[in-house]
């Protein structure tokens, strides 16, 4: 697990939208578009039903000094779109490694702002990764073409927890070099 304390995350721009650190402002976005089932089964780590709090804890988290991962907002209101389209972020892992994680909100799927948002972090790559991960459950197709759309190759099957479901469930593993 990293250990250091992360430097300040930079804003990232992309052509719709800007990759932006959390604010406690975006809690009634985050909570709006996570309570969704849809969103939360497509995540290992969002409860379904939500529980009260839950996005303002994941700001707290994402700002706190001592995190280990970086969690930008997707900010399309420069460009006359909504403050909050969804979030990515990357997460520490062992040497010169990071795993890529995104969600967007239901309203702006199949518009390509993942993947928009997948390749201005890669093009940033804030945390001088070398290799960066990724896993997508098998049964969200959309979420893998996201991936491989940004140069992210088939590394193989796994599974992993998904807290909306209470199960584990089938995933594709990704992997890109730096």
């Amino acid at each position: 697990m990293y250990q250091d304390t992360i430097s300040t995350q930079p804003v990232i721009a992309a052509e719709r939208f800007t990759l932006r650190p959390l604010r406690r402002s975006d809690a009634g976005l985050i909570a709006l578009y996570s309570a969704d089932k849809r969103v939360a089964e497509g995540t290992r780590a969002i409860p379904h039903p939500l529980p009260p709090g839950t996005a303002e804890n994941f700001i707290a988290r994402a700002q706190a000094e001592d995190r280990v991962e970086d969690v930008w907002a997707l900010d399309g209101s420069a460009h006359g779109l909504a403050e909050l389209l969804g979030v990515v972020s990357l997460t520490h892992l062992e040497g010169d490694q990071s795993e890529v994680g995104y969600w967007i909100g239901p309203g702006f799927w199949n518009t390509g702002m993942a993947s928009q948002a997948v390749a201005a972090l890669i093009a940033a790559n804030p945390h001088n990764s070398r290799t960066l991960f990724a896993e997508v459950f098998q049964d969200d197709p959309a979420s893998a073409r996201v991936l491989t759309n940004c140069g992210f190759d088939y590394l193989g099957d796994a599974e992993s927890w998904s807290l909306a479901r209470g199960r584990h469930v089938p995933t594709w593993t990704y992997l890109r070099k730096m």
